[in-house]
């Protein structure tokens, strides 16, 4: 029977897991994939895909659809996610909050971009014609970015909360960006969270960085910092019960280190949120 309802933390499914995954079958809440690749019509990882959804929930996780890009040409990139939607039947679909192309060039990046009321109202218009398409909310993550705008009206979080407001769309809330933005920036992280509304974050992301003596960098390639674990109990506390999934993109380790990451983000959150809660000093 496919599964259909989230409970419990995810990980990002990534090839090198694919069989082990589908073979042993471990006790996951749910797995993402990045929407794109699973775009053609058939294959092998398709069919990977369409075996792992009658395992586990799916979480589609978009990053090319650029959606503050001043000249998107968004047509056949939506109609491709609208039809793998339609043959995955996700438990969530997300994108980022960034643009990546312009004059007909993608860069294949996630950038930033000044967070005013001309790009709230693009960026309002381009979710209201996805979700429209979708016939479901779209969940819109916070990026990591390494440049503030002098032209910025506000801050992301509260252009995110503007946007829920705007559209009715949800958030994912990547709090390992939230840390390295914050760090990065000399801001405090847990303002942030307070500008955010909590009932709209339907996923939350954990993942791992980089130190360096520039900054924080965030590479997706090691184990979650005591800190954003730290953020994970102050996003509980605050009411959100979303669930969670580690992302880890580069450096990728064994699964059972991935299974150990989501099984500590389980131990913080069923004590942190529902009727009958406990608090947790420590995860």
């Amino acid at each position: 029977m496919t599964k259909t309802s989230v409970s419990g933390a995810g990980i990002g499914l990534r090839q090198p897991h694919y069989a082990r995954v589908l073979e042993e079958q471990p006790p996951l809440g749910f797995v993402e994939v990045h929407s794109e690749n699973f775009f053609h019509d058939g294959g092998a990882s398709l069919r990977t895909l369409e075996r792992a959804r009658e395992l586990y929930p799916v979480s589609l996780h978009g990053v090319g659809m650029a959606l503050a890009s001043a000249d998107l040409q968004a047509g056949p990139h939506l109609e491709r996610l609208a039809q793998l939607v339609e043959r995955i039947e996700p438990a969530f679909v997300s994108e980022h909050l960034c643009w990546g192309s312009v004059g007909g060039v993608h860069f294949n990046d996630l950038l930033p971009f000044p967070c005013t009321e001309e790009a709230l109202a693009l960026v309002a218009g381009r979710i209201g014609v996805v979700q429209d398409r979708l016939r479901r909310p779209l969940l819109i993550e916070n990026l990591s970015a390494y440049v503030r705008f002098r032209d910025d009206d506000m801050s992301e979080a509260e252009f995110l909360a503007e946007l829920v407001g705007m559209t009715g769309c949800g958030l994912l809330l990547d709090l390992n960006n939230l840390y390295v933005n914050a760090c990065n920036f000399g801001e405090d992280a847990r303002q942030a969270l307070a500008r955010l509304p909590m009932a709209a974050v339907g996923e939350i992301h954990l993942a791992g960085h980089e130190v360096t003596e520039h900054g924080l960098i965030d590479t997706h390639g090691s184990v979650v910092c005591d800190a954003v674990w730290s953020l994970l109990r102050d996003v509980r506390e605050r009411g959100a019960s979303a669930p969670v999934l580690i992302e880890w993109d580069t450096d990728l380790p064994a699964l059972e280190v991935l299974l150990d990451q989501a099984a500590r983000a389980d131990r913080i959150a069923p004590a942190l949120c529902g009727e009958g809660a406990r608090h947790v000093a420590s995860a």
